[in-house]
């Protein structure tokens, strides 16, 4: 008891995350199984999207209530069920569903007839495509003899595991029920450390599955990959010919296309080659914690899968490295033409800016005619008036001199006074 509950004091009531349960449960879950031999362990695991995974989940609930017991409470991820005299596990991840289900073995026979007991029969309803059938006998260390016959010698991997504790064998192949053998022998494991043992391989054979599914995505974005490298160079070297506007900017729209054409094909396959990263690590992380090692004279798991886990794993780097270089050579010949084109254009602007220049100017000198002109005409038609409203006024008996000589007089003034207000009208329009 802490120093406060014994002072009688009460600890404040702190605000607590939403994610806390569930963080802290997390380190709980999954938990192993206690395991005595000799037992079968049947596990399956299928691929399954969003509404594959709800599907599921809401027939499991139905089929837990049918056996009389609860189904797996809204947003659970694992859930267990005692079934035939043994235990169904079910866990939803990311891209996979598990069933699992162990239940006693026949004594007098390895890799004997299947349980009837077991649960995946006719009325079990798969939830998506299957990809990992695993069939996992624990026999005790007394049963070691005349065992190889159940394997192929050519890929017969024996292994032992918690430094001796058990010995595995497993040749990685399917029998004629589809399903890839795996016989542990229990020599002085715990029914706890041999749930665990259990438990961590038959997470191998799946996680080494998912994991292969990478290299077949790689495989599959080799000739696209191929073909975008082959383009880009003949589009690299066709910039080299290009000079006209027209020509560059087709080119143009050829890079842009296909490097949306690669960045789609890179989109797509990212989380692939992600998620056969993190599988290959957990693979790698069981072996660690199995203290694997091979038998005397054997091949051992990790090697035979090393084998070719391995090379798969580069390959996705490879294909990886590859699109992330293709992009960025993509990157800097769209640049380089893009900046050519810029010039270009900006070429173009520049010439039709200066005969723009030249156009003004020669519409300026045309206007200083216009106005020129429009001084003369104006001028004529107010002298006009002028000299006839002499010639009115002297008619009149008005003391005006002889008309033609103050129309003479009236010319330079009457140019004058136009010209400045022609003037002032320019530069108020100028102005503005």
């Amino acid at each position: 008891m802490g120093q406060g509950s014994e002072n009688g004091s009460t600890l404040p009531a702190f605000r607590t995350s939403p994610m806390r349960e569930r963080v802290l449960g997390e380190v709980h879950a999954r938990p192993f199984r206690p395991l005595a031999g000799p037992r079968t362990i049947l596990h399956y695991a299928f691929l399954a999207n969003t509404e594959e995974a709800a599907a599921d989940q809401a027939w499991l609930s139905e089929f837990c209530v049918s056996r009389g017991a609860p189904g797996p409470a809204p947003g659970t991820r694992h859930h267990t069920l005692s079934f035939g005299g043994g235990t169904l596990s079910w866990e939803q991840h990311a891209e996979f569903i598990t069933y699992t289900w162990d239940g006693a073995a026949r004594a007098d026979r390895i890799f004997g007839d299947l349980p009837a007991a077991h649960p995946f029969g006719a009325a079990f309803r798969a939830p998506g495509d299957l990809l990992v059938a695993v069939r996992l006998e624990l026999r005790d260390p007394a049963e070691e003899t005349d065992w190889r016959g159940h394997f192929e010698e050519s890929s017969l991997t024996v292994s032992t595991l918690e430094d001796g504790a058990a010995l595995a064998a497993t040749d990685f192949r399917q029998d004629g029920d589809g399903l890839t053998r795996i016989l542990v022998f229990n020599r002085s494991l715990s029914d706890v450390q041999a749930g665990a043992v259990v438990q961590r391989l038959l997470e191998i054979e799946t996680y080494r599955t998912l994991a292969m599914l990478g290299l077949f995505e790689a495989s599959g974005l080799q000739p696209g990959i191929r073909r975008a490298e082959i383009e880009l160079a003949e589009l690299t070297g066709q910039m080299k010919d290009a000079s006209a506007l027209g020509a560059n900017q087709e080119l143009l729209d050829k890079f842009t296309e296909l490097a949306a054409v690669l960045e789609a094909g890179a989109t797509a396959s990212s989380f692939r080659f992600g998620a056969s990263r993190a599988y290959d690590e957990i693979v790698k992380a069981r072996f660690a914690t199995l203290n694997e090692a091979a038998a005397p004279g054997e091949l051992s798991m990790s090697s035979f899968l090393g084998r070719r886990l391995a090379p798969a794993m580069r390959t996705c780097q490879a294909i990886e490295d590859r699109q992330a270089m293709l992009s960025q050579k993509l990157a800097r010949a769209t640049t380089l033409l893009r900046t050519r084109v810029d010039v270009e254009l900006e070429r173009q602007n520049r010439s039709l800016l200066q005969s723009m220049n030249r156009r003004a100017r020669l519409q300026l000198r045309l206007q200083q005619t216009v106005e020129g002109l429009s001084v003369a005409a104006v001028s004529y038609y107010v002298v006009g008036l002028i000299s006839y409203l002499a010639k009115a006024a002297k008619d009149a008996g008005l003391p005006v001199p002889n008309a033609n000589i103050t129309t003479g007089l009236a010319v330079p003034l009457v140019v004058l006074l136009i010209w400045w207000v022609v003037r002032r009208i320019r530069k108020h329009h100028t102005g503005e």
